[in-house]
This record gives C-alpha cells, structure tokens and sequence, in this order.
C-alpha cells in the first residue's frame, strides 16, 4: 500500500525521543489554535477491545491533553476523532467500519476536523488497506507499535494536509514516560509487559501486538506507587500473558517476585492481573497471591477446551491434567478464590464429545463465571486455514448449552456466599435500579443501597441475596 506521506523510523534513545514528541505536541498546540472549533481543541476517544486497549487510549490522552486538548463524550463536537480498534473477534471489526463509516457525514459538514483510526486491527495488512481504499476521509491510521510516535503523525497530518499511515514499526522496544490521562480516579490499569510469544493458532494477537518484552521492575513499581499515593484503590496489571513477565530482562525477576515487590508498598488497594497462561502459572504465583495483604482472590485463567485434541490443535501446550492440577493447587493454597475464565465453542475440528469434555471441566471446577465465544476466524492464523465442517447453527446450540450448565453453578455459588461480610469497593451508580454497583475481591458484583458519595471507597457489605451472576447487600 502506498503512503501519503513517508515516514522514517526512529532511533532515538528514550530521552531524545520523549523531547522530539513534545517538540511535535507544541507545533499541534499551536495548529489547533487556528483549526479548533471552540475556546480549546476537543477530542473524541472510543475505545473497543481489551484492558490494554483502555491503556493505550489514555496514553493517547495524555499527549493530546498536553497539547492543549479536552475530552468530549462524542463525536459532534470534537475536532479530533479517533477509534482505537480490536483485532481479537470479527464482530468488533464490523463495528468499527460501520462507525466509522458513520463519521463521514461529520466530516463532511466541518471538513477541518481530523478523524484517526489507531489499535490492533490497523496492524493487520488488509484490514489497513480496506481502510485506505474504502473511508478517504480518514486522515491518520496507525498500528500499536507506533503509538509512542503519535505526536509526530498526528503533526504530519495536520501540516500537509495528506493522509498519513504507519503500521508494521515494531521496533521491539518500549518507551517510558509518555504522558497519562487516566480515565478513572480509583480504578487504575498498569500495562507491565507487551506482546505475545505463544501463537495460539487461533489468536491474532502475536502478530499485532510483537513478541513479548517486559518493562523494567523498577518502572512498573515505580508506576504503582504513583497510583497508590494518587488514591487509587483497584489496580489491574496487565500483560498478553502476564506469567511471562520478566523475559528477556537484565534482572533477576519474574512475575510472581514483581507481584510481591508491588504487594508490599503501603496503602489500601487491591491488585489484580490480566492474563494469565495455564502453561506458565507456577505454584510460587499461587503462593504470592495467597500470602499476600492485597492481592485479589481472583484468578482468571483461561482453559479455552476442555479436550486434550483440541488443546492441541490451538497450540496451547498444557493440557487437562495439567490445568487441573494448577486449579486444585490454587483452590488448596487461596481461601474464597474465586475462578474465572475464557472458553472457545467450535473450534475448527472440534466434535460435541470434545465440547462435552469442556462441560465436564466446567463442572469439576465451578468457576464463578465464564467469558464464552464462538469460534471466529482471524485472517493470518493458522486455524483460519483448517477444516471446519461444523455448521455455525450447531455450534450456537453448544454454546447455548454451556451457558446453561454456567449459570446453575453461578447461582449455586453465589447463593453460598449468603450471610457472608464482604469487604466491597463502590464503583458506580446502576442508573435502572439507582443502587449502587459495588465489587468484591474476588471480582464479583454487589449491589446495594447507599449514597453515591461513596463512590471510589472500600466498604462492607452483608450478603442478603443471591442472583445467577451477582449479589445483593446491605452495607455495614
């Protein structure tokens, strides 16, 4: 695909290249000055997709508030407008084109606002082409390996005039000290590692997102602390595969050593993860997360199959024996943990005595709750190219089947925690019942009366009631 305007890859060292964006954000500051509608510039962000995405967008946030920028809640008003997109389901890439096919009418009514795709699925050859052809008044498209160049492309766009693409600049390193704009005030996301190294042949991940690479333990720590002495009660570290940190490091650490370390600064929060690999979750894991003073009682790790063929032909290097015997061990080692996790339905090849082996995980285990897909072909996986002679209408039926075997035992589970005092973090407002949406260690939604000044603060709850997926509580 040819680009508008050709782009040269950095090699700055961090320092340098910290200045040469701030050099790039000031010329933006004093464009927008003459391009913005209103008394400052304003942007729309929408992001789909997973946690990592959310921390991408508030990195974009926070060079754009830099800048001079403030946020609007949608696209009307905003002289930039950007999507910051998934690869993972196909269904979210439908989403994706047809709202940003929607965009073109507002283009059309202030041509000086700029409109920017950015994510995951840019880093896809045929999907940033189809952008390319199909949408001309997108002006700026960018995968995530040059997100850290952001203030430079957005620059080259405004200034020539021109569309600007970049993507497939993986330069396998990673860059402290971008500016953050967060979107919470007591929920926090803190990225510790990128990439993925497992090639799953289902997953396009490893090859939009690079192989893995680690931040350093000190920057991470260092990060925790900020959110902690900012008042941040519940925060998420995140990774492709989380149990790979510390790969490819110059110090002797290892992600159950960094949750540790992070565990130990003072403060009153919770620290929770995301994701984590069966193949790479040690017993010395378990074993923080069970002596620790904040650390979640919540492990999600998903199984995906509960058959030892389709194990195989996903690539996922454990099988069901041996997910077991992490499961039992942490169910040993953590009182109250509570289990969640990720299941495929029809994977290509898979036959209903496969399915049925994952009904019987389910049940042997009872997680609390499950995140359940239909199978959805990525283009460039390996699973892409097999045999899948299962119609798409059977495959609904298992997966309609899983769902009801998931919400007995959730029920049964939730109905067990009656009686119990739960220590609850308040997080919002239900605006359909006005109760408030609150949650416990173990990830679980409580709802109960209260005013919403407790918003943001740890609180305890007696458990009056139990639904299929959450709980009912009266504060204490």
């Amino acid at each position: 695909m040819d680009r508008s305007v050709t782009l040269e890859k950095s090699d700055l060292n961090n320092t340098n290249f910290l200045e040469n964006q701030d050099y790039y954000l000031n010329l933006i500051s004093e464009l927008m000055n003459i391009r913005k509608r209103g008394e400052v510039p304003l942007a729309y962000i929408h992001t789909y997709g997973c946690q990592q995405n959310v921390a991408d967008s508030e990195k974009i946030k926070g060079m754009l508030s830099k800048a001079g920028f403030e946020f609007v809640d949608g696209p009307d008003d905003a002289d930039f407008i950007l999507f910051n997109t998934c690869a993972v389901r196909e269904h979210a890439e439908d989403r994706v084109f047809g709202n940003v096919g929607a965009l073109k009418k507002i283009k059309k009514k202030h041509p000086q606002i700029m409109i920017a795709v950015c994510g995951c699925m840019m880093e896809q050859k045929h999907i940033a082409e189809r952008m390319y052809n199909s949408f001309p008044f997108v002006s700026l498209v960018f995968g995530t390996h040059s997100l850290q160049n952001f203030p430079e492309l957005y620059y080259r766009a405004l200034f020539s005039g021109k569309r600007v693409y970049e993507r497939d600049n993986d330069d396998k390193k990673i860059y402290e000290g971008i500016p953050i704009k967060r979107d919470g005030t007591f929920k926090g996301w803190l990225p510790i590692m990128y990439g993925c190294d497992n090639f799953c042949t289902y997953c396009i991940v490893p090859y939009v997102r690079g192989r893995e690479r680690s931040r350093k333990s000190a920057d991470v720590i260092s990060e925790a602390k900020e959110l902690i002495n900012s008042g941040y009660k519940d925060i998420t570290l995140l990774g492709q595969n989380v149990n790979s940190y510390g790969k490819g490091l110059d110090e002797d650490i290892t992600f159950a050593k960094l949750l540790g370390e992070i565990d130990k600064i003072p403060g009153d929060y919770w620290l929770r993860f995301m994701t984590s690999h069966p193949k790479d979750c040690s017993k010395e894991l378990i074993d923080t997360i069970a002596s620790g003073e904040h650390i979640s009682t919540h492990l999600h790790l998903p199984f995906q199959s509960g058959s030892d063929r389709i194990l195989k032909k996903m690539n996922r290097h454990y099988d069901r024996k041996k997910y077991l015997e992490i499961i039992n061990y942490a169910k040993e080692k953590i009182p109250n943990l509570s289990l969640t996790s990720d299941i495929i339905v029809g994977f290509p090849g898979e036959t209903y005595e496969d399915f049925k082996e994952t009904l019987s995980l389910i049940r042997e285990v009872e997680f609390t709750s499950l995140f359940t897909f239909i199978y959805s072909p990525r283009v460039g996986t390996p699973a892409a190219k097999m045999d899948d002679p299962i119609p798409a209408e059977e495959k609904s039926k298992w997966f309609q089947e899983l769902l009801a075997v998931q919400e007995e035992i959730a029920a049964k589970r939730c109905a067990s925690m009656v009686g119990k005092k739960e220590k609850i973090l308040v997080e919002s407002v239900n605006k359909k019942n006005n109760k408030l949406q609150c949650r416990n260690s173990g990830n679980i939604i409580v709802e109960c009366d209260g005013d919403e000044n407790l918003i943001g603060t740890f609180q305890t709850a007696e458990i009056t009631e139990a639904r299929n997926w959450i709980l009912k509580g009266k504060l204490i």
